[in-house]
């Protein structure tokens, strides 16, 4: 996958059998692919993941546990927040991004300003709702990651690989323009 633009994959936990495909992808191409971990809800899920090799680790929701465990393991942590008082709490707790989720979805590019409109400082992760035509959108709303699920997921290998060369195309596009 890499060869095709992508370098970081989240591998969800709602897969029965995350750990052992993080732990694969990370045997098969490691330094070339950064891997982490998803819909991580608690600490001993953030742990296995962790030790299965997982770079990094995304959840829906906060957790001060999974905060601290993944900042003893110097594993980035990025909590879904909702609120500012969520957020707020989160990045106090060592949260080293926030997951704009679900916001992202109902909300679009415009959660960004919100978000860094009284907080300029937070870096955010847009889950849902970015896509080709609207990646752009994203970026110039100031988003410091952009999670891309279905694209990358569902259709043939030609068509996800066709999928991410798109996306790539359109940040490169967007970073010479800027």
């Amino acid at each position: 996958m890499p060869r095709r633009g992508i370098s970081c994959l989240e591998i969800s936990y709602t897969n029965s059998n995350a750990g052992e495909i993080i732990k694969y992808l990370k045997d098969k191409y490691g330094e070339k692919l950064l891997v982490g971990a998803g819909t991580v809800l608690d600490s001993e899920t953030a742990r296995l993941a962790i030790l299965n090799g997982a770079e990094f680790v995304i959840a829906p929701n906060f957790k001060e546990e999974v905060a601290r465990l993944c900042n003893r393991y110097q594993i980035p942590y990025m909590p879904g927040c909702t609120s500012m008082s969520e957020l707020v709490e989160a990045l106090e707790a060592g949260a080293d991004m926030i997951k704009a989720f679900p916001t992202s979805s109902f909300h679009g590019p415009s959660v960004v300003k919100t978000i860094k409109t009284p907080m300029p400082f937070v870096p955010i992760l847009s889950s849902g709702g970015a896509n080709v035509e609207n990646v752009k959108d994203w970026l110039a709303a100031g988003v410091d990651c952009i999670g891309i699920g279905t694209l990358l997921t569902k259709g043939s290998k030609e068509q996800i690989g066709e999928n991410a060369k798109k996306l790539r195309a359109e940040i490169e596009k967007y970073t010479t323009e800027k």
